[in-house]
């Protein structure tokens, strides 16, 4: 077995299972799961449609570069979206969902032939960028993002001769879990990095299409750039349908940016064996030319943010989030070790709501784990249950 393994962590929804080990909830409760972000709004019928209308597609090879209709789709949709004129042969490939994509995206960019590899990212953060780092043969970097700093990442302390050894940089805006959107000053930092020290930025932008204000979508990276004057280089974004359309089944996204990251990405998908379905090819197309049904997702989200944010204020500290459905809150008692899984236990077993402990979505970096103490909430599930599940918190705490 590749011995790279044992360096994999156990994923958080594990560890939440261990935690769980012998714990009965309170059966006076219907259970209300609010630890993963699965999207729970219903999928649009014209998805479906789109998806069923096109089974015979089933019969035949997909090519791993994905049809020209859902690159002309995707390419549209950019232009839309972040003001930016990509070619759709050469900047655009479809892709089996953004989590693939990020973590294969490592496999195929990381130089086994440096002695030393690093891969930053931002702490806490999605666990797979570091499951990606390790299994390319590279070592993750940390970056800590903390409530008090307004969860910025410190690049500025990063050694000098570090960052010669940086081939990877994954940034998550809006951010998983805080909900933090890098500004234009951030992204020309990390550009201005990437430039001098010649390393690649995944920017990962699942969550761009859940934010509050109509009228001011999130920062995304293609337009910053376009904005400071520069080029797609060194730079490929990660999106998704899965958040945006409501359908994390269908597993479809795309990667987009930098000509020749891309082609050398498709050479490694096309052995990877990871073409899209030809029919959730359809489906994903007709998703992506459609607004409508984002808008309505957005409104649904925002309606349950102003509800429940009112109800927990007075017994959780949070900043609200500038986007994506997160709640990134510190618990009573914070600044005791454990004390993140310790309420997250209390409150599945006393009031069968589930939560995910931020200390699973974190490493120790610099002598301390930026999820101590704080709880991810997702608010994925209908208005009802999560203000239910507001409720069966204020109350436990109250207690």
């Amino acid at each position: 077995m590749n011995p790279r393994l044992n360096q994999l962590q156990p994923y958080p929804f594990q560890k939440l299972r261990e935690l769980f080990a012998g714990v009965t909830p309170n059966p006076a409760f219907s259970a209300i799961n609010l630890s993963i972000g699965e999207p729970k709004h219903a999928t649009p019928e014209f998805i479906k449609d789109a998806l069923t209308d096109n089974l015979f597609g089933l019969s035949n090879y997909p090519v791993t570069q994905g049809s020209e209709a859902l690159r002309e789709a995707i390419a549209d949709w950019c232009l839309m979206r972040y003001d930016v004129d990509l070619d759709p042969m050469t900047q655009i490939l479809p892709v089996n969902g953004s989590r693939e994509a990020l973590f294969s995206f490592a496999q195929a960019i990381i130089d086994p032939t440096k002695h030393v590899k690093r891969v930053l990212s931002p702490n806490p953060f999605y666990q797979i960028y570091e499951g990606a780092a390790l299994l390319a043969g590279a070592k993750p970097y940390f970056l800590n993002t903390l409530p008090e700093t307004g969860y910025q990442m410190d690049l500025a302390a990063i050694p000098e001769d570090l960052w010669e050894t940086v081939q990877l940089f994954y940034v998550c805006s809006p951010g998983n879990p805080t909900g933090k959107v890098l500004d234009l000053d951030d992204w020309r930092e990390i550009f201005e990095l990437a430039d001098r020290h010649q390393f690649i930025v995944a920017a990962d932008e699942c969550y761009s299409e859940i934010y509050f204000n109509e009228g001011q979508p999130p920062l995304g990276a293609l337009t910053a750039a376009k904005q400071l004057g520069r080029g797609q280089e060194r730079l490929v974004i990660f999106n998704s349908l899965s958040k945006r359309s409501n359908v994390p089944g269908l597993r479809s996204g795309f990667v987009a940016g930098d000509s020749d990251a891309i082609k050398q990405f498709l050479l490694y998908r096309t052995y990877h064996g990871s073409a899209m379905n030809p029919a959730v090819q359809a489906a994903s197309a007709a998703a992506w030319k459609d607004e409508g049904h984002v808008h309505e997702n957005r409104r649904m989200y925002r309606e349950k943010f102003a509800t429940v944010m009112p109800m927990l204020q007075d017994v959780l500290k949070f900043d609200e989030p500038d986007a994506a459905f997160y709640l990134w809150a510190k618990v009573p008692g914070g600044e005791v070790a454990n004390s993140d899984a310790a309420f997250a236990r209390q409150l599945y077993q006393e009031k069968h709501v589930t939560v995910l402990p931020g200390s699973y979505l974190a490493r120790d970096a610099k002598g301390i784990n930026p999820g101590q103490g704080f709880i991810r909430i997702a608010l994925v599930d209908g208005l009802e249950q999560c203000v239910e599940a507001a409720q069966r918190i204020v109350d436990l705490i109250k207690k």
